[in-house]
């Protein structure tokens, strides 16, 4: 999958932008706040329909705009007949959405997922490690998502009958056995096949973390290991049944699907306990880039990579590492930067590239590694 391209328009500081971005890489150079991340994001909410910024609709609109629209052009190499599909999608301050893919309106942000799959490396991603498990949690499941068809609806049904449960847990409190039994066997039925996809897609991602951690030349050992969000001797309808009344009281379901989490750790301990920020920001390269390439031997699909800031945390010579990763990957890559030369060496001469700079919401490229070399 790769951007052929991209309209950006009224979305932040960005009135009106269009690219023609190269297969490769694509490093996109200007000043601090000329919005350079904004595209980075832009491509992002066409990937999710959300931002990887925390921010409220209003604040992603420009402000003299009332919506903002972004469009795109994806090739799609796995079609049948190799195909360029359009999408497209709007939101204006009152947060109404509309969604289209080849011209046809769309059900859900879900179909945009799957024709166009983004991994973002920036600041936001130490989450992974420090951040609560539900951050990981989200990770897992993208990947389970990618490789796995039949786990997003039987996701969706567990999240439902979750929901259905706390329900009767908060406001249900005095019906009877029969309705609490129902909820509890709906939930367990989906929590055991979830689980069954997270802990069978871990085990896959596992080797090939710890393969692109090495090519990352970090030499420390870090392990992955599954928690399921339950005690794994017991079947979640035990520990939901178990649980019932202390459950009651609290108003909402304590184990299940909803607690599971992806441990990281080092010799043992939480890999953010231990680690230097630049070993953590190595940590989190392996992590996404190990999604990119499984998901990429398992459907034949590439990801797309979105890249602040490279050079921040890591030395020149671990920047060199990860670019030779992605390039291997022969994926297309959007890399930020506050200047070009830190980065356009990293890659050899062979790698499609363009560079993009933008200033003050404006941009102009350099299409070429000739060009810029």
């Amino acid at each position: 999958m790769s951007i052929r391209r991209l309209d950006i328009a009224g979305f932040r500081n960005l009135k009106s932008a269009q690219l023609q971005p190269a297969s490769g890489v694509n490093l996109i150079i200007g000043e601090n706040g000329a919005g350079k991340t904004s595209i980075l994001e832009a491509i992002s909410v066409l990937s999710t329909g959300r931002s990887f910024r925390a921010s409220r609709t209003p604040a992603i609109i420009n402000f003299e705009q009332d919506a903002y629209t972004l469009f795109a052009e994806v090739f799609n190499a796995l079609a049948a007949h190799q195909q360029i599909v359009p999408i497209g999608i709007s939101r204006n301050r009152q947060g109404e959405q509309q969604i289209r893919i080849a011209g046809q309106q769309a059900r859900t942000a879900s179909q945009l997922a799957e024709l166009l799959p983004v991994q973002t490396i920036n600041s936001e991603s130490f989450q992974l490690l420090e951040g609560s498990p539900k951050v990981r949690r989200q990770f897992v499941d993208w990947g389970v998502f990618h490789v796995e068809h039949v786990f997003f609806p039987v996701w969706q049904a567990g999240q439902k009958a979750l929901k259905q449960r706390n329900k009767l847990l908060k406001y249900g409190k005095m019906q009877g056995s029969a309705q609490h039994d129902t909820w509890d066997e709906a939930l367990a039925g989906y929590a055991e096949q979830i689980d069954l996809y997270r802990a069978r897609y871990v085990e896959m991602l596992v080797p090939e973390f710890k393969s692109t951690l090495s090519e990352l030349s970090f030499s420390d050992e870090v392990s992955l290991s599954y928690y399921r969000g339950w005690d794994r001797t017991v079947s979640c309808l035990d520990v939901l049944r178990h649980n019932r009344e202390k459950d009651l009281a609290l108003g909402f379901t304590q184990s299940g699907p909803h607690r599971a989490d992806l441990k990281i750790r080092v010799n043992k301990l939480p890999a953010v306990d231990v680690l230097s920020r630049g070993q953590q920001k190595l940590v989190v390269c392996a992590l996404l880039l190990a999604q990119g390439r499984l998901m990429q031997k398992v459907t034949g699909k590439q990801s797309i990579y979105l890249v602040d800031d490279l050079p921040a945390e890591l030395d020149s010579e671990h920047r060199n590492y990860l670019c030779q990763v992605l390039e291997e990957m022969q994926c297309q890559v959007f890399i930020t930067s506050v200047e070009a030369d830190a980065l356009i060496q990293s890659w050899s001469a062979s790698t499609p590239m363009t560079v993009f700079h933008v200033k003050h919401g404006e941009l102009d490229h350099t299409p070429g590694p000739a060009a810029i070399r």
